[in-house]
């Protein structure tokens, strides 16, 4: 730690890092029932980033560690270990992410909203059974459950970006998407037709503005 960066150290904090794992994959268990192998890997996917966010939110500041590293006193604030500072979007761009802020009422919008999307696409699913759904959130996107994961990892990005998190949410997305692709080739096995005239009304990704 460079002079002048010596003040609050807010981590360490280990004991609300496991609850705060644990709350929250309890909470997304406890709706998402996972079935299948697709669903236990997206789900163990999701966990890993949620893991790794948690860990640096409040147990090891790593992302810290190394730009003070790097930068040394160049690093933009005194004080860099305190919890308010280590909001990387405050610090870098001035976006204040921190409770109150438009930007975290933002992300908790986000991640509330994508939670849901995730526990009513999964539960839609798992009702019908292996056939075609197409009501609830299906009726408005093709993959709602991995439409709910990206909001998710977007909304703790705005929250708490980490260069950890920063690395792994591209390659989730992008998991995510796959996964999508891959269920669609099933479906058009299972059902050519019917899931073909299913693709044409409804999008994969982003609802259509009537």
């Amino acid at each position: 730690m460079n002079e002048g960066q010596v003040g609050q150290y807010a981590y360490g904090l280990w004991g609300l890092v496991i609850i705060s794992i644990g709350l929250f994959i309890g909470f997304l268990f406890s709706f998402a029932k996972p079935t299948t192998k697709v669903d236990w890997r997206s789900l163990g996917l999701f966990s890993s980033f949620v893991v790794a966010l948690f860990v640096e939110m409040y147990g090891f500041p790593l992302t810290i560690y190394l730009l003070t590293s790097w930068l040394g006193s160049r690093y933009p604030v005194a004080n860099p270990y305190s919890h308010e500072n280590g909001h990387l979007l405050g610090i870098f761009f001035g976006l204040r992410s921190d409770h109150g802020s438009i930007l975290h009422l933002l992300s908790n919008v986000l991640i509330f909203a994508g939670a849901m999307l995730i526990a009513r696409g999964w539960s839609a699913v798992h009702k019908g059974e292996g056939l075609i759904v197409t009501d609830g959130p299906y009726a408005y996107v093709r993959h709602p459950q991995y439409v709910g994961f990206i909001a998710v990892i977007i909304g703790f990005l705005i929250q708490w970006p980490t260069l950890v998190t920063i690395m792994m949410a591209p390659i989730l997305i992008i998991r995510y998407i796959r996964l999508g692709k891959k269920e669609e080739e099933y479906m058009l096995k299972q059902y050519p037709k019917e899931y073909r005239d299913y693709m044409q009304k409804v999008p994969a990704w982003i609802p259509k503005v009537t």
